[in-house]
């Protein structure tokens, strides 16, 4: 089916389009070799409204649906994975639980200033021996009349040392079920680690944090506690949407990138994306990125009518991921020694790739999830 875009659509696209080719693509690579938070522009993408889109004009949002929400992560991956990353981060698992479960003063402090991009947030979920495991969490909430004491440690967690606030996955002493709590990144236990140096997508800061019997009141315990695990469920199809929509950027990028060398690039007398070998390629590219397309913009459409759709975010993720991992690596055959310098971004797309295989469930785990959404 052929998902037509509406006028709001279009101009969701052409606005985020714009503000990646004048403001984005001319600094990616510094946000790369610089492996620095792009605050400037982090702010800029807050302004345009990128971090309210999902959320209700009541609260503070613009109410939009998931299909614009895709379209402007799709170009703000193809402008900078890094940036992108970050925002998305921001935009979905940093605010959703404020939203859903907030007391008046989370959302007044940090979710209002939050959707502005002046305040930055992150989900501590990971840790050292529970990543596809959550329920092997070891990070305790000890219950007590004031409210809670948070310790343990987590690790790959995207944006930690610029955080205002996290939302944090423990277990309290009283339940075995998950709990998610606020907590706000300058209370005293709160630790930062080690930054962790990664092979891609190196402006979207990542670390280590601990909790080191942090206290905190009741009201921020967001949801009811042992819910946590089914409050993730809430938007799990949504994170894998979103991360397809970054593969389907970074893929995007990978492919006009080559493109533009082959029809420029000249050998044995002609372009050489005139040379069978090469336009063949092309083809392939094209088509994994219109099948890419069209299931994107299909698992967005079942978002935005309520209809089931853990199956196909989970189908859409590990396609569309394979398939932008599948594309930098063709595109940067085409470009050969081009394709290996780091003078030019391919090497950059090539290595930011990487990160849609694991963000959002590991590919393996998609397949085992798909598998039993079939009944097996």
């Amino acid at each position: 089916m052929d998902y037509q875009l509406n006028e709001t659509h279009e101009l969701i696209r052409q606005t985020f389009k714009a503000f990646v080719d004048d403001k984005v693509r001319p600094q990616a690579e510094a946000i790369d070799v610089n492996k620095e938070f792009p605050y400037e522009l982090f702010k800029e993408v807050g302004q345009l409204g990128f971090f309210g889109m999902r959320y209700p004009e009541s609260a503070g949002g613009s109410g939009l649906d998931v299909m614009s929400y895709c379209l402007a992560v799709v170009e703000l991956a193809r402008g900078s994975m890094s940036l992108a990353a970050a925002c998305s981060m921001q935009s979905l698992m940093a605010t959703y639980f404020l939203h859903r479960f907030g007391c008046e003063e989370i959302k007044k402090e940090y979710f209002a200033k939050a959707l502005t991009g002046e305040k930055i947030g992150t989900i501590c979920m990971t840790e050292p021996n529970a990543g596809s495991d959550l329920m092997n969490i070891t990070t305790m909430a000890k219950v007590t009349e004031e409210g809670f004491i948070i310790s343990g440690q987590k690790i790959w967690i995207t944006s930690a040392t610029v955080a205002d606030f996290m939302t944090v996955l423990a277990r309290t002493d009283n339940h075995e079920a998950l709990s998610i709590f606020f907590v706000p990144a300058h209370f005293e236990g709160v630790q930062i680690g080690k930054s962790i140096d990664k092979l891609g997508v190196r402006g979207s800061v990542t670390s280590e944090v601990s909790f080191d019997n942090v206290r905190i009141p009741k009201q921020y315990l967001l949801g009811n506690i042992g819910e946590g695990t089914k409050c993730l469920f809430e938007i799990l199809a949504e994170i894998r949407i979103m991360t397809a929509a970054l593969a389907y950027g970074v893929g995007l990028a990978a492919y006009e990138e080559a493109l533009e060398y082959a029809k420029t690039r000249v050998q044995f007398g002609k372009p050489i994306g005139k040379f069978q070998a090469i336009s063949i390629k092309f083809a392939d590219m094209a088509v994994k990125l219109e099948t890419t397309k069209q299931m994107l913009y299909h698992a967005a459409n079942l978002c935005d009518r309520g209809l089931p759709r853990q199956k196909e975010a989970a189908i859409v993720k590990l396609y569309a991921s394979e398939c932008a991992n599948s594309i930098c690596d063709e595109a940067s055959r085409v470009m050969a020694s081009y394709g290996y310098a780091t003078e030019y971004p391919m090497q950059r797309y090539l290595r930011d790739a990487r990160f849609t295989l694991i963000g959002g469930g590991t590919n393996e785990i998609l397949k085992i999830n798909i598998a039993k959404e079939l009944g097996l």
